[in-house]
């Protein structure tokens, strides 16, 4: 994508501000390809290395990435601007969000007695309750449950501590496809990715032990549910990993478990395995509520004193009020059953349209979780041809690094009927590409 944006400026920092300016305008999109450095420095009358400065001082901040013979781009979700998922035409049935079925989550009530006065909750930042809440939770699964923490939902705790332990230009391995906050927020924080290929059974230990190979410091995955392409470890699979991983003590393993409660599988966790640095991290969000901004995590003693340390010199506690609506909703029978009918509904309408999409010979990935990855020639013309028949989902490309198209479809609320009338549409959508690009 050619810019027609006039970057400015006299020194690094000047020509850095310049290109910031433009960005958060909107001037400078996502995927605009800046001048090359020698060019950019004629244009300005400066040295090469001013602009290699400010290039690189733009990179660490998260603004920019450099594509090897692409050049230099604007990131796909740079720092200081806000991307927000495309809107959703009127009259079409959304499949794009990945969000539950609202007639699935409890209704959720504030606790009755609000924190009296004006306190600090610093030298208690957690409710000893929903501490001994969380075990119980977890300790089932066989995750050691020792060390344990809250935080404001799983970016803001895994964000912090990718900054605590990494450095801008420190590697990351990530899963390719994968859920595209996350790579966003890597980019952000001026951390190199490193792409992990993922299958139906998590990412693929060949995959893992390439990455470390290439100096990663941490690796991010999901055990189930993974986001976009649904997979989830096997036994067979976790055990492979975690023979990989032990080979590298040093290395940063962070388990996001999103779906938890309504994966529609079991758990098979790296955390058992004698790794020396680790986290399993949970959120509530996908069935108790979307606006319940709270995560937990289980963790190594060093991962937690660095995480709490960071938390403690910033917003310091977790609201005690949204710990106490968790915790009433943790341990409510009623919201434990329906979180359990929505487990079964949400395997249930999963497998309903991967059926339907299979009976028309339509490739579609998804072992667990609420979403499908259905790879595709041409995203666009997926995208927009079922737009004419009133679906909208997401576009592949920004959750993809080197794996082939696809899109993405949230399943959480297609009945039976939805998904037959889904998978109609979906074959004529892949006929007509066909016949518009040769079979």
């Amino acid at each position: 994508m050619a810019i027609h944006y006039g970057i400015g400026g006299t020194t690094a920092k000047g020509i850095a501000a310049s290109v910031e300016r433009g960005v958060a305008e909107g001037a400078l999109e996502p995927g605009a390809a800046l001048p090359p450095v020698r060019r950019l420095a004629d244009d300005l009358g400066v040295s090469p290395g001013t602009v290699a400065t400010a290039y690189k001082e733009l990179r660490r901040r998260g603004l920019v990435v450099t594509r090897g013979r692409g050049g230099t781009v604007v990131a796909p979700a740079p720092a200081v601007a806000s991307r927000r998922p495309p809107r959703v035409p009127e009259g079409l049935r959304d499949l794009s969000g990945g969000h539950p079925d609202p007639a699935l989550l409890p209704s959720l009530v504030p606790p009755s007695r609000l924190s009296p006065g004006a306190r600090s909750h610093r030298s208690t930042p957690r409710l000893a309750r929903l501490e001994d809440a969380v075990r119980d939770w977890l300790r089932p699964d066989g995750i050691p449950v020792e060390h344990v923490t809250f935080a404001h939902g799983a970016l803001d705790l895994i964000g912090r501590l990718l900054s605590v332990e990494l450095r801008p230009g420190d590697a990351v391995a990530m899963e390719d496809p994968g859920y595209h906050h996350l790579l966003d927020l890597v980019t952000a924080l001026g951390l190199r990715i490193v792409p992990v290929a993922v299958d139906d059974e998590g990412v693929r230990p060949d995959a893992v032990r390439g990455a470390l190979r290439a100096g990663v410091r941490a690796l991010v995955c999901s055990p189930r549910a993974q986001n976009p392409y649904g997979g989830c470890f096997s036994a067979a699979r976790r055990d492979a990993l975690v023979e990989v991983l032990r080979d590298e003590p040093d290395v940063l393993v962070v388990e996001n478990d999103h779906a938890s409660a309504v994966a529609g599988v079991p758990l098979r966790t790296l955390t058992g395995g004698g790794l020396r640095r680790w986290v399993h991290v949970r959120t509530v969000s996908k069935f108790l509520g979307t606006d319940l901004r709270w995560a937990t995590a289980a963790c190594d003693a060093t991962t937690l004193a660095r995480h709490d340390g960071r938390l403690l010199l910033t917003s310091g506690w977790v609201s005690h009020l949204l710990q106490e609506t968790v915790l009433g909703l943790m341990t409510d029978d009623d919201t434990r059953a329906l979180v359990a009918r929505a487990q079964d509904a949400y395997a249930s309408r999963r497998v309903a349209v991967l059926e339907e999409f299979a009976g028309r010979g339509i490739e579609g990935r998804g072992v667990s979780g609420m979403n499908l990855w259905v790879p595709v020639r041409d995203e666009s013309a997926v995208v927009n041809g079922l737009r004419s028949y009133g679906w909208w989902v997401a576009a592949g490309a920004r959750f993809r690094l080197n794996s082939g198209p696809g899109v993405r479809i949230t399943v959480a609320d297609l009945e039976p009927a939805d998904a037959v009338r889904l998978a109609s549409d979906f074959a004529a959508v892949l006929g007509e590409s066909e016949a518009t690009y040769g079979g």
